[in-house]
């Protein structure tokens, strides 16, 4: 994170409030507001945060009964203790600067294990073990709308106008109109530290991408839930609603969350380093590249709880919007699911195209690492490149879950999941996105409606 601030800075200057707030199960963030001057004190303190944040799904409803959140707990609070590293300028908001927290147990301190900032920094550990480190991109697009969140929630959210009308994919002139908002978007994100790359129109109507700069995988994702507070907020300021949903419509595209991905030997340093380039391989492949990658498309089944983790993901991952086909990889080819891509050792990286925008990208990078790690260790092999389009090869669309129930069977019953996140984070999350399915399949939809009202 860069713009970090001090202490002595935040009381010295004019901030009225932080925020102190860690990631939830779904990627949100969860927390409360304090003034400049107690800061200190509940860095040391904690700040007390009921569990029963995780506890309920996305609506807040609470449903499924886990073992470390449930009526049998009480819903005792757990503590949101600042990571000092993270304090920097909510720059969109007056006054206001935000911490990130890592969530401690309160009686004992201990880190609480199935939560999504102890998940990834687990497997950072675990592949730092190995002497390796992850660099990690993640790739948002978002829809953004003319009404207000309001004024959805009153219309329903149906009857959206999408901010650009027509196609308007890497198009100067009809991005144009929006620049104001996004001037003031991107603007504020860099003095937040979040390091904006670029930004463009996307091929969607009222589709946008914004791209972060590369970095430490926590670094990453702890700019990725920043990112995405930003945005709401700031279209929410402008009487705009923006949504990651990966699918907001039938006929329309999806929004990725593309996740890039390359390995450094922490003991060597410059080209050297870079652990996937070979100057000798077919491709600059190297054989370490090919294990990350036979990884990553092997456990890809069992992790799509993670990469796709809600119902409208699948409307995506099924479809043909540049969201991978199966166990697939190829060179700069958008048609495969593991994409290679760099000239030179130090852009040679992996894009893994399946997770949509809807991630908790702590999760989403955590399972990524510990494919990495397994691929390494078991010396998996990725198969052959395909060339052309890969959405005609018909049967690799079968080796990944086509729905969130299937996804949920397939995490909880893993060997691969339970080896490297253990029973507790497997029960956590296998019996929320279980819960997430069956609420899906008692709920009566528009397209049923529409289709049997009559004709039955």
């Amino acid at each position: 994170m860069k713009n970090v601030i001090s202490v002595q800075d935040l009381l010295a200057s004019d901030f009225d409030t932080v925020i102190v707030a860690a990631p939830d199960m779904h990627g949100r963030l969860i927390g409360k507001r304090l003034a400049p001057k107690r800061l200190t004190e509940f860095a040391e303190r904690g700040v007390a945060v009921s569990a029963c944040t995780f506890g309920w799904d996305l609506p807040q409803d609470i449903g499924y009964q886990s073992a470390y959140a449930g009526w049998h707990t009480g819903w005792r609070d757990f503590l949101l203790i600042p990571d000092m590293s993270t304090l920097v300028n909510a720059a969109w908001l007056d006054g206001t600067a935000i911490v990130l927290a890592d969530i401690v147990e309160e009686h004992d301190r201990s880190p609480v294990e199935i939560t999504p900032r102890r998940i990834l920094q687990r497997q950072v550990s675990a592949l730092a073990e190995r002497g390796l480190a992850a660099g990690v991109g993640t790739e948002l697009e978002f829809h953004l709308y003319r009404e207000s969140y309001d004024q959805l929630r009153q219309v329903g959210y149906h009857t959206r106008t999408p901010t650009t009308l027509i196609h308007s994919d890497y198009t100067v002139q009809q991005v144009n109109t929006w620049e104001p908002f996004f001037r003031r978007l991107r603007n504020v994100l860099d003095e937040s530290g979040m390091n904006v790359e670029m930004s463009q129109g996307e091929w969607g109507l009222g589709q946008w991408e914004i791209n972060l700069t590369y970095g430490d995988a926590q670094d990453m994702a702890d700019r990725h839930v920043l990112f995405k507070l930003a945005v709401k907020d700031v279209a929410a300021q402008a009487g705009l609603s923006a949504t990651f949903l990966p699918k907001p419509q039938a006929d329309g595209v999806g929004s990725s969350g593309h996740i890039h991905l390359s390995l450094r030997d922490l003991a060597a340093s410059g080209a050297a380093a870079q652990v996937m380039w070979s100057d000798t391989q077919p491709h600059h492949i190297s054989n370490t590249m090919r294990q990350v990658m036979g990884g990553i498309l092997e456990t890809a089944p069992d992790l799509m709880a993670w990469y796709a983790p809600t119902i409208n993901s699948y409307r995506r991952t099924n479809s043909g919007d540049f969201a991978g086909h199966g166990a697939t990889w190829a060179i700069d080819n958008r048609t495969v699911s593991c994409r290679v891509l760099g000239t030179d050792p130090a852009s040679m990286r992996v894009e893994w195209r399946v997770p949509g925008a809807d991630i908790n990208p702590y999760l989403a990078i955590a399972g990524l690492l510990a494919a990495v790690s397994d691929g390494i260790e078991r010396d998996i092999d990725p198969g052959p490149e395909r060339t052309g389009d890969a959405y005609q090869l018909k049967s690799a669309t079968e080796q990944f879950p086509k729905h969130l129930g299937a996804a949920a069977e397939r995490f909880t019953a893993s060997e691969f999941i339970m080896r490297h996140f253990g029973p507790a984070v497997v029960e956590q999350y296998g019996s929320a996105a279980a819960w997430e399915w069956e609420c899906f399949q008692q709920a009566v939809t528009d397209w049923e409606l529409e289709r049997y009202f009559e004709n039955i």
